[in-house]
């Protein structure tokens, strides 16, 4: 039992923090969600979110992923995302690449990159792109821990994002999470791609298995097995605990004579 004075003052903080969450900055983050082609949530704009993939081979995924949601935020009146990287971290991991966007419907055009010599430097950055109007997203990409990015520093990422209207998807590596004031954390894992209609046994679009580990997005579903085309995600929904890395679709009864079929670079080959 605490005594008296510390009880009131934690009753103190408690009304602070609960008047600061009716503040209507943060109501405005909580608008509610919209969905693609596919009816997969997405969150609307001015959040915070934490796209974490376990391992840095993986940040195509994460980079997907979160491109994907800042796409669906793009309008005439807020036409760019911003990306972040530390120099140093951009040698490493390289940039998200043009052709690639352009064959899954985002416009490079739209797409700033922006490159900063350290952290501090970097949430500058972050802050100052949050509160552009012509800015639907900012994504930094965070490959490694930094000390500066703390609660306090997500907090004033989060409360930033939340008055401006823009989302801020912070992309993080590694199992471990630290504290921090992000309305979503994600965990993003790449699994086996979809099967592919000619063969069965050959890779088919790539897929990756979404984990909501923090807030709620739809109803108490909080994992999507995704895909990204050009016209969005695809999804199939899934339940926790489920094995997701059954074999590809085996080939199909054969055929009973030669069929074309429009395979690799558009070359005719037969079934």
């Amino acid at each position: 039992m605490g005594t008296p004075d510390r009880q009131q003052r934690l009753a103190a903080l408690r009304d602070t923090i609960a008047d600061i969450e009716r503040k209507p900055a943060l109501a405005e983050a909580r608008q509610l969600l919209h969905a693609d082609a596919s009816g997969f949530p997405l969150p609307a704009g001015g959040l915070l979110q934490e796209i974490f993939t376990d391992e840095r081979r993986h940040a195509a995924a994460a980079l997907g992923f979160a491109l994907a949601q800042a796409r669906s935020l793009l309008t005439p009146a807020r036409p760019a995302v911003i990306y972040l990287q530390l120099t140093k971290e951009a040698q490493e991991m390289g940039l998200p690449y043009g052709p690639g966007l352009v064959t899954f419907g985002f416009d490079p055009d739209a797409l700033v990159l922006v490159r900063a010599a350290n952290m501090s430097e970097l949430l500058w950055a972050a802050e100052e792109a949050i509160a552009c109007r012509a800015v639907a997203a900012v994504v930094a990409d965070i490959a490694s821990h930094q000390k500066l990015l703390d609660f306090t520093a997500s907090r004033r990422l989060g409360m930033r994002s939340a008055s401006a209207g823009a989302s801020m998807l912070l992309l993080r590596y590694g199992t471990g999470r630290e504290a921090s004031a992000a309305h979503l954390r994600w965990r993003i894992t790449p699994t086996l791609s979809a099967a592919r209609r000619f063969d069965g046994l050959a890779p088919g679009p790539p897929r990756w298995q979404a984990q909501l580990e923090k807030g709620v997005l739809h109803h108490s579903q909080t994992q999507w097995l995704l895909g990204w085309t050009q016209d969005g995600f695809t999804t199939r929904n899934i339940t926790p605990g489920q094995h997701n890395h059954a074999p590809l679709a085996a080939a199909g009864t054969a055929l009973s004579e030669p069929v074309p079929a429009q395979l690799a670079n558009r070359l005719p080959e037969t079934g």
